[in-house]
């Protein structure tokens, strides 16, 4: 079996590489991260060279690229933070769904823009009282003759503060558990949506919100494909949503371990430098197998993908391996870093952020775990 990547692939990797270290690098990330600022000049370069539009099809002016060119560009833009891999993907993410069920009105007026970079999506689904109970939702949209009437709450829904933002909501219109379930467009400037941005540790630069929802009124067209498939057109890019995040985590585990390399062996103690230490190098060792593994795990996924097999369970297998062996890499950073690792300076202490909610963040461990014992039959 051949784990090489084709010519094509290598320089795809390469070209956005670049494009991460030229474009972007550590200072623009640290000062948006700071500044808790969306990238816009990146966000917008990204639309000037395609690239939002890696998931979507040609006929929809986008890419049409496969998993794992997916995965490469994920694991890539996520170099330096997993936030400033968020403000791309969770709009690429979204638009997805416009371009698979939008009407063509809805796709004429909001696909062109966001390929251009200049108009962002966000996705309401959590509400305070169901996280990783998802469909345990409570927000009710109710037909008022020509229009929809919507009360209810969202939480951690990420980006939705942006200037122009248009949000998915996932809302319920029937009381079966998931075909009760429909998705709506409703612009962030609506009459009656209150949008509080939060102070979380992560997300900084795309940002997270809570939403309240007061009468929203929206035209009867605000429906996004047919109503009660709401679960099921979010289900539809689980897929591609897991092996993004799962190719995210390798790219920044990557880079927490070689800056982890880099300074132990320009530190000295004791008379020689860190990287002496056979306690740090077996720590950087394993660290080093487990991102190699976690790189394996993503990319046989996406190679399935590209089959077009199924790899539910494959993708969460990755997911959670991934984010695990970049926590580990971050914390093992910070522990030879010292104090020194708690400057945002050094990068690490954002690297071990960003990790710690990769746990939680589109699916928590606990869950993917269930859904990998629910594939094997157990």
């Amino acid at each position: 079996m051949d784990f090489r990547f084709t010519e094509e692939q290598r320089m795809w990797r390469d070209t956005v590489n670049s494009f991460m270290e030229n474009e972007v690098g550590r200072e623009y990330t640290r000062e948006h991260d700071a500044n808790r600022q969306f990238p816009w000049e990146i966000y917008k370069k990204m639309g000037q060279l395609g690239w939002l539009g890696l998931l979507l099809k040609e006929e929809d002016g986008g890419a049409n690229a496969d998993p794992v060119m997916f995965a490469i560009f994920c694991e890539a833009i996520a170099k330096y933070s997993l936030d400033t891999a968020a403000c791309m993907m969770t709009s690429m993410f979204t638009a997805t769904n416009f371009a698979q069920h939008g009407t063509s009105a809805q796709k004429e007026k909001y696909l062109p823009p966001f390929l251009r970079g200049e108009k962002t999506f966000s996705i309401g689904m959590t509400e305070p009282q169901s996280g990783s109970d998802a469909a345990g939702v409570l927000t009710r949209a109710v037909l008022d003759g020509e229009e929809w009437v919507i009360n209810g709450s969202k939480c951690f829904t990420s980006g939705a503060h942006l200037p122009g933002a248009t949000i998915v909501l996932l809302a319920r219109t029937g009381e079966e558990r998931y075909k009760g379930l429909s998705l709506f467009v409703v612009p962030n400037d609506v009459k009656g949506l209150t949008i509080t941005k939060l102070n979380t540790i992560v997300r900084r630069s795309l940002g997270t919100t809570q939403l309240y929802l007061d009468n929203v009124r929206l035209p009867k067209d605000a429906i996004l494909g047919e109503v009660g498939m709401g679960w099921t057109y979010i289900g539809e890019h689980l897929e591609h949503e897991r092996l993004s995040l799962a190719a995210s985590y390798v790219g920044n585990a990557q880079t927490a371990l070689d800056d982890t390399i880099a300074y132990t062996k320009q530190r000295k103690a004791f008379g020689k430098n860190l990287s002496d230490f056979q306690v740090l190098k077996h720590r950087m060792a394993e660290d080093a197998i487990n991102i190699e593994a976690a790189r394996l795990l993503t990319y046989s996924a996406a190679a399935k993908m590209t089959r077009g097999e199924r790899a539910i369970k494959e993708v969460s297998m990755a997911k959670v391996f991934a984010v695990d062996s970049l926590f580990k890499a971050a914390f093992n950073g910070m522990q030879a870093l010292g104090g020194y690792g708690q400057l945002p300076e050094q990068d690490m202490e954002r690297y071990m952020r960003e990790a710690k909610h990769g746990m939680v963040g589109g699916g928590a461990n606990e869950i993917q775990k269930s859904i990998i014992a629910k594939e094997m039959g157990i």
